[in-house]
């Protein structure tokens, strides 16, 4: 969906900037109550697709890009009637993500701007118009279709529906529970971490080239490549203690040393632009030294052995000896959170398992638990690690015992769906829709009732 979101954007701002440099008087391909379509506006999104690939053939492409702006356009007319608005406050956050969004993929602001020609003021102001259309379709779907639910029965009548030769395979997952050590002596990693860091912003204040140096000695691996920058952020796309300093800085200046989740970090301000700074750092993270690897493997050996000759249940050891807080507190149970949709899930699939887990994970049997590892946390810290297999639920083809709550959710989409279907089949007849000739032989037109 935020794919689909940032493309939209992108084919609205191409839009605007073909109709800005022809300066031409816009022709209207279709009118749908109070809502008007430019040719203007069909043509770049097509060439937009064009640029990234949609070998669809031009005028089926056409075809299709009208039918889905035809469908836009009946929301918003119906908005209008209804006196839906959505203020600019509510929109500013998803206007500075999305900003921050093109600007990461540009490479700079710089390039967006000269691409479409515009200022800054101009670029936001219609990244702000889409994302209010967005929302404003969204309430109008919310009208129609939002207190919908589906009952067990039909749920059943839309699995009994699907053909058998095409149910969909629901891939493999785990349950799983962990008991987890953090790195023991760990204090004196880190005053190692931090003299690291202040020998290096010494030779920063002594003329040396911050990008050089985080090239050379930083642990952000992918920001080194990059002399350590990591390009235009908000305060709530940082860590916290990582923010606060960073926008606190005067441009060029070197920060002290910054303590967050991921490590120690000396930092630079390249720019600062409104809610936005793009900074340079260097990140040093505490070593885990051999003997510290042992010791650590060595107690989790032996806790895993007493769990297996029962002088402890694994969730009292859990609750005991983790250091994994969101676990320890229901007896290790690991809970998987989603990085894209943040849902949380109490089952996990092997690929969204690091490697490190995977691979104690595919060898275990349910209710077995693995030898001691080391493995690295969600911030990419070491930590050491036991797993038991809770449960098992291999890959198969779907049914309802099993997979009841995927396929609601598939039967509830598939019932709104109709009910969208059906508002707009009635909605197209009592709306004034005028269609241009050059579009009048997309085959929909005619199939749909397009055409008054």
């Amino acid at each position: 969906m935020k794919k689909l979101k940032f493309l939209l954007i992108i084919c609205i701002l191409f839009t605007a900037t073909i109709v800005r440099s022809q300066q031409l008087v816009e022709a209207v391909a279709a009118i749908v109550g109070n809502e008007v379509i430019y040719l203007s506006e069909i043509e770049s999104i097509v060439a937009q697709q064009r640029r990234e690939g949609n070998r669809t053939p031009i005028e089926e492409l056409r075809c299709q890009t009208l039918h889905e702006m035809l469908i836009t356009k009946l929301f918003l007319d119906q908005a209008k009637i209804d006196t839906i608005e959505v203020s600019d406050d509510g929109l500013e956050g998803a206007v500075n993500e999305s900003i921050n969004n093109i600007i990461r993929r540009a490479g700079s602001e710089e390039v967006i701007v000269e691409y479409f020609n515009k200022s800054m003021i101009e670029i936001r102001r219609d990244i702000r118009k889409t994302l209010r259309e967005q929302q404003i379709m969204g309430e109008v779907q919310s009208n129609i279709a939002g207190n919908i639910s589906i009952t067990p029965t039909e749920v059943r009548r839309f699995f009994n529906s699907l053909p058998k030769d095409s149910l969909p395979i629901i891939p493999a997952r785990y349950e799983l529970s962990i008991i987890q050590l953090d790195p023991p002596g760990l204090e004196d990693s880190k005053a190692e971490a931090r003299q690291r860091l202040l020998d290096l912003r010494s030779q920063i204040v002594e003329g040396r080239s911050f990008s050089a140096l985080a090239v050379l000695y930083s642990e952000d691996t992918e920001s080194a490549r990059r002399g350590g920058e990591i390009g235009y952020m908000t305060r709530g796309e940082l860590d916290k203690e990582y923010a606060n300093v960073a926008f606190s800085l005067a441009p060029n200046s070197v920060s002290r040393i910054v303590e967050s989740k991921y490590g120690f970090h000396i930092i630079q301000l390249i720019d600062n632009m409104g809610e936005m700074a793009n900074t340079r750092h260097i990140l040093i993270r505490p070593q885990v030294k051999p003997e510290q690897a042992q010791q650590a493997i060595s107690k989790l050996d032996s806790i895993a052995n007493l769990i297996r000759r029962d002088s402890i249940t694994f969730e009292i050891a859990a609750f005991r000896f983790s250091t994994h807080l969101d676990s320890r507190i229901n007896g290790g149970k690991f809970v998987y959170v989603d990085p894209r949709t943040l849902r949380i899930s109490p089952t996990v699939a092997p690929e969204e398992l690091n490697t490190d887990m995977y691979m104690r994970v595919r060898d275990l049997r349910v209710g077995e638990i693995s030898d001691a590892f080391r493995t690295v946390d969600d911030d990419n810290n070491p930590v050491f690690r036991i797993v038991k297999v809770v449960n098992e639920f291999p890959a198969h083809v779907a049914n309802l015992r099993d997979d009841y709550n995927i396929l609601y959710e598939a039967a509830l989409m598939e019932k709104r769906q109709k009910i969208y279907d059906e508002w707009i089949k009635k909605k197209i007849e009592r709306t004034y829709i005028r269609i241009s000739e050059e579009y009048k032989s997309c085959d929909f037109l005619r199939e749909q009732g397009w055409l008054q």
